[in-house]
This record gives structure tokens, sequence and C-alpha cells, in this order.
């Protein structure tokens, strides 16, 4: 399995920045209730999760940075291209669980994590950035319980995030 840890530069340090999980995949999608809320063919699969003192401003950079990052093979096989140059389409959920903190403990806090209703906010805010740099958009419902089916290829899973931790 090829992983690749990148951190966005350049942005306000936050106590708890922006987390994503991108993965490149030949196709995605979320169901909620037996019901398909949101499927692509080829393009990215990103598990967004929001910390507490996320902005506007960050999860735009971020989205950018998922939209511009070259993970997808060029002619000669090598990670040359990005999402908007293949024209491949996202399927983004929001995963609070990302900031699950295990350290010591049997049971992960998530006491880092924005509180629902900023989440929310600046995971839809994330959403319109990447609808608005022209990727095909597919989600799944905020704070539901929902089943995400994904072929990874590659495989390619990058980790990002807005503080540098990684």
């Amino acid at each position: 399995m090829e992983s690749v840890c990148v951190s966005l530069s350049g942005l306000a340090t936050t106590e708890t920045p922006v987390r994503a999980v991108l993965q490149r995949v030949s196709r995605a999608k979320v169901t909620v209730d037996g019901r398909v809320t949101g499927e692509i063919g080829s393009g990215l699969m990103i598990l967004l999760g929001v910390g507490r003192n996320d902005t506007s401003a960050v999860v735009t950079r971020m989205a950018e940075r998922c939209a511009n990052l070259r993970i997808f093979e060029d002619d000669q096989g090598k990670m040359n291209r990005s999402l908007l140059d293949v024209k491949g389409s996202v399927l983004a959920v929001s995963q609070f669980t990302l900031y699950g903190d295990a350290r010591g403990q049997r049971r992960p806090s998530f006491i880092t994590a924005a509180p629902p209703e900023l989440a929310k906010t600046l995971y839809d805010e994330f959403c319109e950035a990447l609808h608005k740099l022209g990727a095909p958009l597919a989600t799944g419902i905020f704070q539901t319980m929902m089943s995400v089916e994904l072929v990874n290829e590659g495989p390619v899973t990058i980790l990002l995030d807005s503080d540098n931790t990684f």
C-alpha cells in the first residue's frame, strides 16, 4: 500500500486542524438507511474532520489542496495529475471520528472535534469550494449513520491536515 502524508503549508495554525483522508478510487458510494445518497466513479473519496478552531478560510484552502493534489497517474505512470486534470469526481463524507484521541485509554475522546453546528457549516463550505473548483461532487448525509463502500486504486491513501501535524 502506498501511503503519503502531506501537510498544508502557509495556513494559519490552529489548535485542532482540519483533517482529511483522501483515497484515490475507481468507484465509491455512501448509503443511509438502505438508500444510496452519493455515488461516484473515478476520483477521490474524502473523509473530512473539522476541529473546534477551524475557519472558512482553512476549509476553502483544504478543498483547493484536495482538488489540485497530483495523485493520479500520467501517461508514464507517474502520479502527476490532479483530480481536476483527470476530471474526476469527489465523494465527501464528514467524519468527526478523525479526531478520536485514544492515547492512553480504551475509549477515544472526541473533545477536539468541532461541535455539530460548526462542523456542518464548515463541511458544507468545503463541499461548496470543491464544487466551485469544478469537481463533480456527491456527499453523505451529515450526522447520520452511513455505510461507505469504495474501491481504492493503487491503493493510494493520503492524509492531509491544515496544521502540519503529519
